[in-house]
């Protein structure tokens, strides 16, 4: 089942215009949609989690119109938003039971198999009987992919969920949402390269509502290699640097900022080397429009 997205467009009340006429083919398994905040990446969640309306563009997920057939959409969608809210006093296996009936799963015996299964697939076994107060983030997080699964989901939807983690929760987050993948599309919205770059098949970045590339995360890095070049520069001369060059990123290291400039030559400036190209400077040469679509 892919998801096919084309020329969808937003624009709110106050004129900002959140997505400009956005395409993209979704195939099964794991798609990253990489940006900085504020480029359109939530908006663009929530018209394809039926919670907002496009102004126009299409959205197609195998034969289901997603923006007109939204019961069809909603009964094959699982959804984990960057915010939610929980009831703290609930145990969570109280909370998951009673999201198993609103989402129509009534036979008793059913119920407890599947919330059984959810427990164990998202390592909460332990904890089911806690109340969802005492759960640190990433256990929170989990417990919010739980809720997601209900129904086996065709399209998976996670809305920055590594955010605010720390690296370990992360990294078992992670590790579950590319279990996930095996068996569903599953569009994980992040500004953290590293998701990008350790989870999935394919991406596209997005920025200022537009889609700036689109491509499997080894062939853009491969599209770039080559044409990265770095140096360490003072303080006082980053400015000059920046007029004069596409400077695509800066990092603070010793005293001094190293600069990693995009070029399809050495730069003509002495001290510059090669260096190897990454996803991150992928992510900013287009958000530069240093660089196109990659397919």
């Amino acid at each position: 089942m892919v998801l096919r997205i084309e020329g969808l467009s937003k624009t709110y009340g106050n004129g900002t215009r959140a997505l400009n006429d956005v395409s993209l083919t979704i195939p099964p398994g794991m798609f990253g949609l990489l940006g900085p905040n504020g480029a359109g990446k939530s908006t663009l969640m929530r018209i394809l989690a039926t919670l907002q309306e496009a102004d126009s563009g299409s959205a197609r997920l195998g034969d289901i119109d997603v923006l007109r057939d939204k019961d069809a959409v909603r009964r094959t969608l699982g959804y984990l938003p960057q915010e939610f809210g929980l009831y703290p006093k609930v145990t969570a296996e109280d909370l998951l039971d009673h999201f198993a009936i609103l989402k129509g799963i009534t036979d008793g015996a059913e119920r407890k198999r599947i919330v059984d299964s959810l427990f164990e697939q998202t390592n909460l076994q332990a904890a089911r009987g806690k109340n969802l107060g005492t759960y640190s983030g990433g256990m929170r997080q989990r417990f919010g992919i739980a809720v997601a699964l209900l129904g086996n989901p065709r399209l998976i939807i996670v809305d920055e969920p590594t955010a605010g983690l720390d690296p370990a929760e992360r990294v078992r987050f992670l590790n579950l949402l590319s279990e996930l993948g095996e068996n569903s599309v599953v569009i994980l919205s992040t500004h953290i390269v590293d998701d990008v770059s350790d989870l999935c098949s394919r991406m596209a970045i997005i920025d200022r509502g537009e889609i700036r590339l689109e491509a499997e995360p080894a062939a853009a890095v491969d599209s770039v290699t080559g044409r990265i070049w770095m140096r360490a520069v003072d303080r006082t001369e980053l400015a000059e640097f920046q007029r004069d060059f596409a400077v695509i990123s800066t990092k603070l290291a010793g005293g001094r900022t190293l600069i990693r400039v995009y070029s399809e030559t050495e730069p003509a400036a002495p001290d510059f080397v090669a260096v190897s190209a990454t996803l991150e400077d992928v992510y900013f040469a287009a958000l530069r429009q240093q660089i196109g679509a990659v397919r």
